[in-house]
């Protein structure tokens, strides 16, 4: 039976190309980079190449490239950082509702302990009001973060915009890059960034190895003391197994942009147009331009999203329920919720992502089987045009 992976953006296969650089530095180079004998010194080298290739996927220095476990972690830092630095400036901070539950659940940590958060709206398609932003900003304001490509629906916002209304009142700029990388094109001096997240493996590349951009100039505390590993900032023994497939898999994302970007919107149109034309009451979330390429977010009317996941994965297809954090819970997403879409409709949602290895016969494939999960569960289900709910 036919196996398709449709879920790129909860997690990516490493590429051969990656793994293959990594796999010295498990056995052979196994060095600690901190080390001066030749064995660390080699470690060491290989973790600077890594720094030089990240910072080149986004246009950055390599001294402003600093390795974490995880994007999490990053929009960690940068929020506790933040906070503890620019206190005497002030105690607000701007984001939107619609983060990552690394930004929204840190926020609500800091709003516990006495810093103010204002949370921006988004309107039916996905986008912020730029007007709203402007409205937010007080003299107290020290952070305003921005997700670039949301993760559950793939809108992609204008952060250079948003930018440049933060450096007209001396406010910082983060944002969290995770989807966004490797899938829009990204120029932190261009867009005006100081901070933004990134992690490796929605890339292709291995999982429990990320990055903080962090521009230069700026100063915050470290969010791990102990050694002066990650130039003296993020303490602990690097990854770098990890860290040097996150360098591959960045130079791979930079090299095939154009190539990846065409792939994947190619094959998520084909997908919404298919599942459009042969599946009844279906609705598409958010807008189809600004978009991330391989993100297609649909609600199947009247069944649940769930019961969609598992009786696809009978079929050895792979689709999420909505983010991949938060697909185990019974709550509704906040995306879809700021969105203004029913508690009902959100819990028949499902969000596909096509990727580099996805094909058309994939496509073809899940379309078949997907007629065949959702005539099934409506054929069980007690809501229904027909059966007197609309």
């Amino acid at each position: 039976m036919r196996e398709v992976y449709l879920d790129y953006s909860a997690t990516t296969p490493v590429k051969q190309e990656v793994l293959q650089e990594m796999l010295p530095y498990f056995c052979e180079k196994f060095g600690n980079a901190s080390s001066l004998y030749t064995p660390g010194l080699e470690a060491k080298s290989a973790l600077d190449h890594a720094r030089e290739q990240v910072a080149e996927l986004i246009n950055a220095k390599p001294t402003e490239i600093y390795f974490t476990g995880c994007g999490s972690e990053a929009d960690n830092w940068v929020l506790y950082g933040v906070a503890d630095a620019y206190k005497e400036k002030g105690n607000h901070i701007i984001t939107t509702v619609e983060e990552h539950h690394a930004m929204l659940h840190t926020c609500e940590y800091l709003a516990k302990h006495g810093y103010e958060i204002t949370y921006l709206p988004i309107d039916a398609e996905g986008r912020l009001n730029l007007q709203d932003l402007e409205n937010a900003i007080t003299d107290r304001t020290i952070l305003i973060s921005c997700m670039l490509v949301n993760n559950e629906i793939g809108t992609v916002h204008p952060i250079k915009d948003i930018a440049a209304i933060a450096k007209k009142h001396g406010i910082l700029v983060h944002t969290d890059a995770v989807q966004g990388l490797g899938n829009v094109p990204i120029d932190v001096k261009d867009m005006g960034i100081d901070f933004l997240s990134m992690s490796a493996h929605k890339i292709y590349g291995p999982k429990g190895v990320g990055a903080l951009y962090m521009r230069k100039g700026i100063r915050i505390p470290n969010l791990i003391h102990g050694g002066a590993q990650e130039m003296g900032k993020r303490a602990g023994t690097e990854n770098v197994p990890g860290i040097v497939g996150f360098g591959k898999a960045a130079e791979l994302a930079r090299l095939n942009f154009a190539q990846h970007v065409e792939h994947a919107s190619r094959l998520r149109n084909l997908l919404a147009e298919k599942i459009v034309a042969e599946i009844p009451d279906v609705m598409i979330n958010g807008e189809m331009e600004e978009r991330h390429p391989g993100n297609l977010n649909v609600t199947f009317k009247y069944i649940e999203g769930e019961s969609i996941l598992l009786l696809l994965d009978q079929y050895h297809i792979c689709v999420s329920t909505g983010s991949a954090c938060s697909s185990k819970s019974l709550k509704p997403s906040h995306v879809l919720a700021a969105l203004g879409v029913s508690d009902e409709l959100i819990h028949g949602t499902v969000r596909f992502t096509t990727g580099d290895f996805t094909t058309e016969e994939d496509i073809d494939y899940v379309v078949e089987c997907l007629k065949k999960v959702v005539k099934t569960l409506r054929d069980l289900s007690p809501l229904g045009p027909d059966k007197g709910w609309k």
